[in-house]
């Protein structure tokens, strides 16, 4: 079933938008219900870093905990009783995760409460949480100090090429060090866009075929195919209307924000993870046992390799990260980076013989 209306959207506030993985929608609603008194139920890492978990919060300091994604399989605990209790007690809640996360909740409850809003994301799969820990102690453990922040979509050098970004302390004592990952070079993220450390259920994902969520949210990843006025560089969102409460929720918060109406098969033509599930690979059972018997660095070696891109498509984004860094100095300049990309292409198509 389709949903009522597709937007590609994000917020006029660029702080909030910049912590955030998108267009900062989240945000956006979660301050709607702060404003009525109400709770906001999502996904934040743990104190120590080596886990994601379901949270409850009622004050807007909390919130940055909650943007941007996480990707590996949060703990949910007892979330959903305290769910009920909080909707039962008249409060409004506002419910944000997966469509199987947004599913259970519903089948749990049992029954529809006009105060409670769910908002699902698009989801690639859930990668694995053990494989986490075991990574961010590889990490620790390469550079002597300790997780204190992550934040898997970094957008500081690009919203499409983005990258992992963690904090590390004592490093000597009382130092911080940051850490900047590409996407293309981290064993992990690689190990997740590849597919190998999903749970079973994520290769057949039956909350593709029945979304009982008030709101879908995701990247609006090829925008500039569909609506290029809405791409700054800062991130954008899609938004997908399922429910008669979700339309009068986003009609009230869509004054703070920036939006377009698309089709809905414009909308999902680069997010097919909305309706399809991902293949699962042949090497998924043979990562597994790997993983519980060998070390990260040797599970890096066999299933993280980086992605290899020509001379050609490295010289190409180095050029393009040098002018769009010279026009922020210079201030505006976003509609020559929209359309950046094809100015490029075709200078590197020229100048073919002289990059091999």
């Amino acid at each position: 079933m389709k949903p009522e209306k597709v937007y590609a959207c994000y917020s006029k506030d660029k702080d909030v938008r910049l912590s955030s993985s998108s267009g900062a929608v989240f945000s956006s609603l979660a301050e709607y219900v702060l404003n009525k008194n109400g709770i906001i139920y999502g996904v934040a890492m743990s104190e120590d870093c080596y886990s994601a978990e379901f949270i409850a919060v009622t004050d807007r300091s909390e919130l940055i905990k909650l943007r941007g994604s996480k990707y590996l399989q949060a703990k949910v605990g007892d979330t959903f009783k305290k769910v009920k209790v909080e909707l039962q007690a008249g409060k409004i809640v506002l419910f944000t995760g997966t469509g199987c996360q947004v599913n259970g909740l519903r089948r749990f409850l049992g029954k529809d409460y006009d105060n409670l809003i769910c908002m699902d994301v698009i989801c690639h799969g859930a990668p694995s949480p053990t494989l986490w820990r075991e990574y961010a102690q590889y990490q620790e453990k390469k550079s002597g100090g300790k997780l204190k922040g992550i934040n898997f979509r970094c957008k500081d050098e690009s919203w499409t090429d983005f990258g992992m970004k963690e904090v590390l302390e004592n490093i000597p004592e009382d130092s911080v060090k940051k850490f900047y990952i590409s996407k293309d070079k981290d064993p992990y993220m690689q190990m997740f866009l590849r597919d190998y450390c999903l749970r079973p259920s994520c290769y057949e994902c039956v909350a593709k075929r029945e979304k009982l969520s008030d709101l879908t949210v995701a990247d609006f990843w090829g925008i500039n195919d569909v609506a290029p006025e809405m791409n700054d560089g800062l991130g954008t969102s899609l938004v997908l209307i399922r429910t008669q409460k979700g339309k009068e929720i986003f009609n009230y918060i869509s004054c703070k924000m920036k939006l377009k109406e698309v089709t809905y098969e414009a909308g999902v033509k680069g997010n097919p993870a909305e309706y399809k599930s991902c293949a699962r690979p042949s090497q998924r059972d043979t990562f597994f046992d790997d993983m519980h018997t060998m070390s990260f660095e040797e599970l890096e070696g066999k299933y993280g390799a980086p992605i290899k891109y020509s001379l050609k498509t490295r010289a190409k984004r180095k050029v393009k990260k040098i002018i769009k860094n010279m026009l922020r100095v210079i201030g505006g300049g976003q509609r020559v980076i929209q359309n950046m990309d094809y100015s490029l292409c075709f200078v590197f198509d020229c100048t073919r013989e002289e990059l091999n």
